[in-house]
């Protein structure tokens, strides 16, 4: 009888403490970068708040991803402000980084009860890459500088980049753009492996890809402006945030605390050197000093 009252009294501390234990959940879409920032999320969380985190990443695209942000299969991931405008809310595009953001926070908020966190402090614009040596040869810079040689290129995207607003539509009507042939769609991790082995002379790639400098591709200057600002900001679902107030706290500690070389040493080290994205976010969190625990586990 002692003994079915002591587990009793267990059972009861445990309900208590059952809004911790359960957690919360990082998801990512399905390339490195985000891999590496779903990873950084659910590290820099578990330290900061000591709220379990689950991970379900590789969700595909952007529609994926706030689909299971709605429907509560995640509560969080790292979105890109000119993503968000362009793609979910099929809104006109600005060059304005902070208007960009205050759009976004007050629709996510209005429609749906989604709250946008501040920008990790790095902006992951596309960046339209050739190989170094190919773009030298023609002398060029810009994608202006590209029109009259886009006959004889064949260009690599990833699927979103093809139908997507802020797109490839936009891009070939705002540059003059004809290219070769019909776009070669691939998974994103693909794009830089057709590049260097000449199956493509141009990928629609990001600015924050670890593998342009090793790889001495070029970058070809957005001098028209087409491209939004891709800030990237933390979604999360408000029903999280309510339950856990620590994790507000944490994200919005982490606030431009990423740079852009930050995010380009991190995906090399996982797309170049072949570090699993877990042990290469612990090691960065360690060096910038965001690893230390700064929540406290409150129960009750």
């Amino acid at each position: 009888m002692s003994n079915l009252s002591g587990l009793s009294g267990l059972t009861l501390l445990l309900a208590g403490c059952d809004f911790k234990t359960r957690g919360s959940t990082v998801g990512s879409k399905n390339f490195t970068e985000q891999l590496v920032l779903g990873e950084l999320l659910a590290q820099y969380l578990e330290n900061a708040s000591r709220v379990p985190m689950e991970r379900r990443f590789y969700l595909a695209g952007s529609y994926i991803c706030h689909q299971a942000l709605l429907a509560g299969r995640i509560d969080m991931y790292v979105e890109y402000t000119g993503t968000a405008l362009a793609a979910i809310l099929k809104k006109q595009s600005t060059s304005d980084h902070a208007k960009a953001f205050n759009q976004v926070r007050q629709e996510y908020a209005s429609r749906w009860g989604l709250e946008v966190m501040p920008s990790l402090g790095f902006d992951n614009t596309f960046a339209m890459a050739m190989r170094g040596q190919h773009a030298r040869k023609l002398g060029i810079k810009t994608l202006s500088e590209l029109a009259p040689f886009a006959p004889q290129i064949r260009l690599g995207v990833g699927y979103e980049f093809l139908e997507r607003p802020d797109g490839y539509k936009g891009l070939v009507n705002k540059y003059g753009l004809r290219f070769a042939e019909t776009p070669r769609v691939m998974e994103l991790g693909l794009l830089y492996r057709a590049l260097q082995n000449q199956q493509v002379d141009l990928v629609a790639g990001s600015n924050t890809d670890g593998l342009i400098a090793a790889l001495d591709l070029a970058v070809l200057e957005d001098d028209a402006h087409y491209f939004p600002p891709y800030d990237a900001v933390p979604i999360v679902r408000r029903e999280c945030l309510e339950r856990y107030p620590e994790i507000g706290n944490a994200l919005r500690r982490l606030g431009g605390q990423i740079t852009e070389q930050d995010m380009r040493r991190l995906n090399y080290a996982v797309d170049g050197e072949k570090k699993d994205a877990g042990a290469a976010v612990k090691e960065f969190l360690g060096q910038k000093h965001l690893s230390a625990v700064q929540g406290h586990l409150r129960c009750g």
